[in-house]
């Protein structure tokens, strides 16, 4: 552990908001350790494009201990965090000895909410972690392969039939990139399938799409996935998932790949800390980030449920950043013996989803954009928001090839023998 100011701050997670808390912090007469399960930083909105074959997994992953080598007072520890004893102000490991904290920083995110039926993860996989991905997309692209060599017409038509659940954000993207995915291949490389026999499936419990949007812009993203031939039901909650099918609306369908998309809840910090949970699992905050009934204790990003101030803010990248830049400065500032008693303020950067290439939607306040102008505004924005020089220099080189040559590269599936 690193000795440079006897205070020590522990931060648990390593995503947007606890990387940039620990940033601002590099260099403080301070001792941080940042504990995350996994050894990197994911961007987790690009998920859907390592599962749809256009990026791979590094290319959008940073190690932590990269990132965060050159800040001596920072330690990077990998473990898994199981719980928070407040009392003794200790972390509490699965594997290791119990790390001891002056300051908590908890910023350990969101996991899929399968809506009290957690037996349907086996089924349908969500996109939180690049395993996730790597498993959307082998499944995606066997059941191409399986369909390219079946002789028997319903077996090719449910090898053929994807369901994505949930018409937020992620559904919508993942729908229409595997539409496009599906297209290139078939009519490029497959013999005995054709681009028709497509069946993408997008099912939405709610009366409409991407449901955080203004309705012109729903209305925009609709039109463009069923141009692109996805089957967009609405009012169509799911009611059973099992092994190669689904239940929704009264009917059974068919189908070779799953997909969760229907929301999230926030990591157990709640039951960690002993707390009554809000909304999404939530925990209540102040509106300096501090987790209320607790000294020392700071929770951000989708864990945290900020009471006043404009809160509680969405589960978006920007505001788990944001919040991680805000408390990091505050704490570097107090440990320099200068106080900001400032609240934290949430600057809304705008929301926005890609339908497909050249067709997205874009909104932040009255400003409302669709189609080219806003996918390339998805597409700088995002590139703005990966970790540093290398990634963004990856990301755009991919992303100028597929959109060129539409070839989606990386198309590789493991050895299953």
């Amino acid at each position: 552990m690193p000795q440079v100011g006897g205070h020590r701050i522990v931060i648990v997670g390593g995503g947007f908001g606890g990387l940039a808390c620990a940033s601002k912090l590099g260099g403080a007469p301070v001792d941080v350790s940042l504990i995350d399960k996994r050894n990197h930083n994911l961007f987790q909105p690009l998920l859907y494009q390592i599962a749809t074959a256009i990026l791979s997994p590094a290319d959008i992953s940073e190690p932590l201990r990269r990132t965060l080598g050159k800040k001596r007072n920072i330690d990077v520890v990998m473990a898994e965090v199981v719980g928070i004893d407040a009392q003794r102000k200790a972390v509490l490991t699965r594997d290791g000895a119990p790390v001891e904290y002056d300051t908590l920083v908890i910023a350990t995110g969101s996991v899929d909410n399968y809506l009290g039926h957690d037996e349907w993860k086996q089924h349908a996989p969500g996109l939180k972690t690049n395993r996730d991905a790597r498993q959307v997309r082998e499944t995606l692209l066997l059941a191409f392969e399986r369909a390219e060599l079946t002789l028997d017409p319903e077996e090719r038509r449910k090898l053929l039939t994807f369901v994505i659940v949930g018409g937020g954000p992620t559904g919508v993207e993942l729908a229409g990139a595997i539409a496009e995915l599906g297209v290139f291949l078939l009519q490029r490389d497959f013999r005995n399938i054709a681009p028709k026999e497509l069946n993408i499936i997008l099912l939405e419990a709610g009366p409409g799409i991407l449901s955080g949007f203004d309705e012109k812009l729903a209305q925009y993203a609709l039109r463009r996935l069923e141009a692109r031939g996805v089957d967009v039901r609405v009012n169509t909650p799911v009611e059973a998932i099992a092994a190669e099918e689904v239940t929704a609306g009264g009917e059974k369908i068919p189908t070779a790949c799953v997909i969760w998309g229907a929301g999230v809840r926030a990591t157990p910090v709640a039951e960690w800390l002993g707390v009554e949970p809000q909304r999404g699992g939530r925990v209540a905050v102040a509106p300096d980030l501090g987790a209320i009934g607790f000294e020392d204790i700071y929770v951000l990003g989708d864990a945290a449920s900020v009471q006043g101030e404009g809160g509680p803010f969405p589960a978006l990248a920007q505001v788990a950043k944001q919040q991680g830049q805000y408390l990091g400065r505050k704490l570097r500032l107090s440990a320099e013996g200068r106080h900001d008693d400032a609240p934290f303020r949430f600057r809304n950067r705008g929301i926005t989803a890609v339908i497909g290439r050249n067709a997205a939607v874009f909104q932040s306040g009255r400003f409302k954009l669709t189609g080219r102008l806003a996918w390339w505004l998805w597409a700088i924005v995002h590139v703005y928001l990966l970790v540093n020089f290398e990634k963004r220099l990856l990301v755009s080189v991919q992303w100028i090839w597929t959109f060129l040559t539409g070839q989606r590269n990386a198309r590789l599936i493991d050895d299953r023998s």
